[in-house]
């Protein structure tokens, strides 16, 4: 009898912990949902910062936090995105973007986060994903088996966003690499 209590209220410990994960990964995932965007990357507008520890139980091993500090009096700053992250166990990346045209040093950056990622699910946002969205964009362009510029565009719109308007640059990134691999 003393034995079936014991396993008994194992089961419980272990059922409640896990019940408590579910509960936490659900917060985390109404106070940030997140859209596909690519494989083991998805795409969020501004994390609050009580959502970011409960990304780990969706299986998130890396946030990257693509908006710049102080946009807004009400935005955690990066810091403490970092800290709760590191907390978490996530790998954290800052790699701020500002408004208007996306610079190549940015592209640069969040490559080399991406690069530098563990292996599973990334997350990347800014204060509507749409930078977040368009940056990875670029990246996509220029990575060597990356998306054709079609496919990009539409997985940017299927993730809610838009990159139409980076055609030219996107056509650029792809020609390159594409030009590169033939010896052009």
């Amino acid at each position: 009898m003393f034995l079936i209590s014991i396993v008994l209220g194992a089961a419980g410990v272990v059922a409640a912990a896990a019940w408590n994960r579910h509960v936490e990964a659900a917060k985390a995932e109404a106070a940030a949902p997140a859209k596909h965007l690519a494989p083991s990357l998805d795409l969020a507008a501004q994390l609050p910062l009580a959502a970011v520890a409960p990304l780990r139980g969706l299986g998130y091993t890396t946030v990257i936090d693509l908006r710049p500090d102080g946009e807004a009096p009400d935005q955690p700053p990066s810091s403490e995105i970092a800290m709760a992250a590191k907390a978490a166990g996530l790998s954290f990346h800052y790699v701020p973007v500002p408004h208007g045209e996306i610079p190549e040093a940015a592209v640069v950056a969040l490559r080399k986060a991406l690069d530098a990622s563990p292996p599973g699910p990334v997350l990347i946002y800014c204060r509507s994903g749409r930078r977040a969205a368009r940056t990875w964009a670029l990246v996509e362009s220029q990575r060597p088996a990356g998306l054709t510029t079609d496919a990009i565009i539409a997985a940017v719109r299927e993730a809610g966003q838009e990159a139409d308007d980076l055609r030219e640059r996107l056509d650029a990134g792809v020609s390159k690499r594409v030009s590169s691999k033939t010896g052009a």
